[in-house]
């Protein structure tokens, strides 16, 4: 299921991306695509980010994650979640450097936890509202590199799970 709604995603997107006209200033690129380097490698999962920008200070956008790995090895693991963002940008230049983010998430995660009968999993999807700090960092030819870091509080929480969750990384794309 998680394979074919990333799958759903990655297409849309695509469609999306290349019906964009093709501009070569900075100002009338309006458009970003992101990948978190840092969540494939350290957490084994699919993050990728669509960003739209607003005008020269601020912009908005939606991540979607996805985790690939195993989660008996760490306490805690979000096995997928969806993150539609705000940044407000402070710098002269357009739509980069050090940006403020509020964010939402819906996010679905497990815990392993030991009670009276033994060890038991738990599963749950909740809502979130954080925000993060970073700095988006852009080459003459669309080129990005971002890395910020966050974190958020959920809405609701079971007793086995704490109320926050956290958003960060390193992203590497492209503005078109």
């Amino acid at each position: 299921m998680k394979k074919q709604i990333l799958l759903l995603v990655l297409l849309c997107l695509g469609i999306w991306s290349f019906s964009q006209d093709d501009t070569s200033t900075d100002q009338t690129k309006k458009t970003e695509l992101k990948f978190n380097v840092f969540n494939f490698i350290v957490l084994n999962s699919l993050d990728g980010t669509a960003e739209f920008l607003i005008n020269e200070e601020s912009s908005f956008g939606v991540s979607l994650f996805v985790n690939l790995g195993d989660t008996d090895d760490i306490d805690f693991i979000r096995n997928f979640s969806i993150t539609p963002y705000y940044r407000q940008f402070f710098s002269r230049r357009y739509a980069q450097g050090f940006f403020v983010e509020g964010f939402g998430m819906i996010v679905n995660r497990e815990d392993n936890f030991f009670d009276d009968l033994g060890e038991s999993e738990e599963d749950e999807t909740t809502a979130a509202l954080g925000v993060a700090v970073g700095g988006k960092f852009l080459t003459r030819g669309g080129f990005i590199a971002e890395i910020f870091l966050g974190v958020g509080r959920t809405l609701s929480s079971s007793d086995n799970f704490e109320g926050f969750v956290s958003r960060g990384g390193i992203n590497l794309g492209y503005r078109f």
